[in-house]
Order: C-alpha cells, then structure tokens, then sequence
C-alpha cells in the first residue's frame, strides 16, 4: 500500500539486505545507521541511501507509536458503518474526523470500518451522534468498544513475517 492507502500496481520486491535494515528499524527505530550498517553488512551512508529509498517507495514509515491509554485516552473502539451512495466519499469525510485514526472500506456487513481513540464514553457518545451518524449516506452504525489490547505489531514484510 502507499502512504494513500491505495494499492500500488506491483508490490515492491524487497531483498534480504532491505529486509534485515527494516528488521532493525522495527526493533528500535532510533538505531543508528552506523549500528544497522554493522548488523547488515553496509556502510552507514547505504544504510542511509537504501532507508531514504523504502521511505520514498513508500514501503515505510519511521514514526513515534503512542499508547492511547497512557496519554488519556481511556476508549477505543471500531465502528462498523453500513451506508449508501459511494462510500469513497463518506471515507474521505470519516478520514477528516480527527478521533479516527483508521477508515477502510470493506466488503461484507458493513460498508466501512473507523476505529475511533477517545478520551472517555461520553465523547464517544457525542463522537457517534453529533459527527458520524448525521453524515450523508450513514444508514446504520455499530461499535465495537474495546476491552483490552491483545497483539498490535507493525512488522509486516520482513524475513519471519511473509
């Protein structure tokens, strides 16, 4: 996928090299370039040159991941829409709703996905209300509060995770 969200025409072939600094990058995104280089096999500037190339490809992201929980955010939920009309468009107006860090658009019961970090129920409630059930081409909604965290990991790609 691109940082768009759409598919690309063709999947980026990684070789094992680029996989390993990916690897690396998962671990401790803040690992030199100087220490991935001596895990991998490179020099620090090609490990520079091949990061700067999968971040331009779009491939990955280096980014800071924050605990919801721990900055006060105390609900989180997926909210499951069923709509009509082209859903791209309700997509793009969901996307714009700063509570919602997550829109897709499905196939099966519901037409959409919108995973919403909220600061307690009640801006939930007013979240479902006031925003997203009053949007056009809502039909019906259904949320799926969240009650723990099981498993998120983000090492998708690499060498043990095809």
């Amino acid at each position: 996928m691109t940082n768009t969200g759409r598919l690309t025409s063709r999947p980026v072939q990684l070789d094992d090299v680029s996989k390993a600094i990916i690897e690396q990058l998962q671990t401790d995104g803040r690992r030199s370039y100087a220490d991935i280089g001596k895990a991998v096999g490179l020099s620090e500037a090609a490990v520079r040159q091949r990061v700067q190339r999968l971040q331009e490809a779009g491939v990955m992201q280096i980014v800071a991941v924050t605990d919801p929980m721990q900055l006060g955010f105390t609900r989180q939920a997926m909210i499951g829409v069923r709509a009509e009309g082209d859903t791209r468009l309700l997509a793009e107006q969901l996307s714009a709703i700063p509570e919602i860090d997550y829109v897709v658009l499905t196939a099966g019961s519901f037409d959409l996905l919108a995973e919403v970090v909220c600061e307690n129920d009640e801006e939930l409630i007013d979240l479902l209300n006031a925003r997203i059930r009053s949007l056009d081409g809502v039909q019906q909604t259904e949320t799926f509060v969240y009650l723990r965290l099981q498993k998120q990991h983000y090492n998708w790609g690499t060498v043990r995770n095809r």
